[in-house]
């Protein structure tokens, strides 16, 4: 292991074990010893069940009409391409210095707000299931929503940065913010992609009350953002219909409706019991629950590997989104407030998203459609979920370069 370590560092420049002096911020590769390896190795473990997983859950699907013409393995090889891609990126973005990150990032969430409207074009932005979330790129398809998590989330952190002056000033310190958020969550609405929308809104949240807003701003902020949420689902017949199916998925009217993949997730983390049926061996992704290897991966793993393997996975994305935020509350004790704050968004986006996605499946939260981060099928989650976590390891090591004397 340490020796494929040394030859992972020499990709990142060179040879040896240079000084701690020797390491630099900016204008020097980065060297891949100087970073916090567990947490790349807890989230290259959950990568690769994840990829396990999305097999075992998509292999029968081609036994579909819908899915006849493609073959067991189409669902693996396209996820592990995904991956593929993933790693190449994050190799790229973790030699990005954080301070290159806080000067683009304006320009970032402008990109992604610009393909937020491309998706909306007929004939650029491609429909499923009467959604139109995606846009073509020949073989893949990109989801701009993921993107825009990662741009809200570095636009949220410079312009706290640049506001710290103002920061009890409603008007000047909040209100250009919440603009951002609302213009980006009408554009999200439109798709409609509402689940992505909430992760952003509790990005943004979560950004400005780590950065210090004050107290009776941020509760009168977050009221009004849940009482909009509550006008939504109360003014929209499907997403109410929602919330009755979860209140009584059994009923002989939610049934065979919105509470189907509900109550077959349920059917699903039942039959596992403590320790499951076995890898492979799931009766529900047999055509009864749909979107098994996207938002309902994780009854599939508690089917097929019960309480013990829920328990595992839930331990797993808890130590990753309390580490993620440990070395973004390190950056901000270094000064470097920016990439404190990046580092605690990523970990409110993974530790959120993760936390939805938990709770549709075991029934105890509404049905939404959010993957699970790092494990469900999909090519644009993936990849700007490895990259956020790239750009973690990057603050981390930053911080180390401090610690030990470097500079910037």
């Amino acid at each position: 292991m340490n020796a494929l370590v040394a030859r992972l560092g020499g990709l990142f420049g060179g040879g040896g074990r240079p000084s701690a002096r020797g390491y630099r911020t900016a204008g020097a590769p980065a060297r891949i010893q100087a970073f916090d390896q567990p947490l790349l190795w807890v989230t290259v473990a959950l990568l690769a069940f994840g990829l396990v997983m999305v097999y075992s859950a998509s292999i029968a699907l081609p036994d579909n009409p819908k899915f006849a013409r493609y073959a067991h393995t189409h669902f693996l090889l396209r996820h592990f391409l995904s991956l593929g891609l993933g790693f190449v990126v994050a190799l790229l973005a973790f030699q990005v210095p954080v301070a290159t990150w806080e000067k683009v990032a304006p320009w970032l969430f402008i990109a992604s707000l610009g393909l937020l409207v491309l998706v909306l074009i007929p004939g650029i932005g491609k429909g499923v299931n009467g959604a139109r979330r995606w846009i073509g790129l020949g073989a893949m398809s990109f989801q701009p929503s993921e993107l825009a998590k990662f741009a809200v989330l570095l636009y949220a952190s410079d312009y706290m940065v640049r506001r710290m002056g103002v920061k009890e000033r409603f008007f000047r310190a909040v209100l250009p913010m919440a603009a951002a958020v609302a213009i980006v969550g009408s554009l999200l609405l439109a798709e409609p992609d509402m689940g992505a929308f909430m992760v952003i809104a509790v990005i943004a949240m979560g950004i400005l009350f780590l950065g210090g807003v004050n107290a009776r701003m941020f509760f009168l902020i977050a009221t009004v953002i849940v009482v909009a949420f509550a006008l939504m689902i109360a003014f929209s017949d499907w997403r109410r219909e929602r919330i009755f199916a979860y209140l009584d998925p059994w009923s002989e009217k939610h049934a065979l409706g919105k509470g189907y993949q509900l109550s077959h997730s349920l059917i699903a983390i039942g039959r596992g019991e403590i320790f499951g049926v076995g890898l492979g061996g799931s009766v529900e992704k047999l055509h009864w629950l749909p979107e098994a290897h996207t938002d309902f991966l994780l009854a599939v793993i508690g089917e097929e590997f019960g309480l013990l393997g829920l328990l595992a996975v839930i331990a797993a994305f808890f130590w990753l989104t309390r580490r993620i935020v440990h070395i973004g509350r390190q950056a901000v004790a270094l000064d470097r407030v920016f990439a404190g704050l990046v580092a605690q968004g990523v970990g409110l986006w993974i530790g959120f998203q993760a936390f939805i996605n938990m709770g549709v499946n075991l029934g105890a939260l509404p049905t939404k459609g959010l993957t699970l981060p790092l494990m469900s099928y999909g090519g644009s989650a993936v990849l700007m979920n490895i990259v956020a976590i790239a750009v973690v390891l990057r603050i981390d090591y930053e911080n180390r370069v401090l610690m030990r004397g470097g500079r910037k």
